[in-house]
């Protein structure tokens, strides 16, 4: 079999790919909702909102809950900003993937569907953010969050690349989507999402983060 060609760049998916902060975040959602009247466990907002930004988000809250007040969703993301900052942990594998990446040359960059202040709490409580040099990109970044391509063609911008020579790491069906409609070649990480629901999209699954630098052809 060929061996996979190196990227000009490697653009990463943060919630479930860098950062093990998706059980977090569905327990403080379903914790928020059950008290506005919907109730859910944290299995069942992940099975509601997996890869989803809050705007998205919201029409279905307010189908379900009703009005909310005006500054819910500002409340909902300090909430879990400061969840992150205390209690984030990394994905088993990522920091050295990551770091075998940036070792490697590649340029690299964070596409989240999380806003910009989740986003940047989560890396630098892992100490990752020094790997991506400032190339992060929230969907307050962006026109459109995922699945539209917009995150990804300003991420594969950001590092001088061409979508079709970037490989995108991605975890949910929302965020491959995103990944294929940019153009990119996606890599998609089977830990909390079946490997059938990935491919079926068009992205490449794999299940553990040791193999990520073979995929990205870095490996010696």
């Amino acid at each position: 079999m060929r061996p996979p060609s190196r990227p000009a760049a490697v653009l990463f998916d943060c919630d479930g790919v860098l950062a093990d902060s998706e059980g977090l975040v569905n327990r403080l959602v379903a914790e928020e909702l059950t008290a506005r009247g919907w109730p859910l466990s944290a299995g069942q907002a992940r099975e509601t909102f997996l890869g989803m930004a809050l705007p998205e988000m919201m029409p279905v809250i307010l189908a379900r809950c009703g009005p909310l007040p005006a500054d819910w969703g500002a409340m909902l993301s300090r909430r879990i900003t400061a969840a992150l900052m205390e209690e984030v942990e990394a994905i088993p594998g990522a920091p050295a993937a990551l770091a075998a990446a940036a070792a490697a040359g590649l340029p690299l960059a964070v596409a989240s569907n999380s806003t910009r202040g989740e986003l940047r709490t989560k890396l630098d409580r892992l100490g990752l953010a020094h790997h991506f040099g400032g190339r992060l990109f929230s969907f307050e970044d962006v026109a459109r969050p995922k699945p539209a391509p917009d995150m990804y063609l300003a991420a594969a911008a950001a590092c001088g690349a061409a979508p079709g020579d970037c490989v995108v790491v991605e975890d949910s069906l929302l965020g491959a989507k995103a990944g294929i409609a940019a153009g990119c070649r996606v890599l998609g990480f089977t830990r909390e999402t079946d490997a059938a629901v990935l491919a079926a999209v068009g992205a490449r699954p794999f299940a553990t983060m040791a193999e990520l630098p073979g995929l990205l052809g870095i490996e010696e």
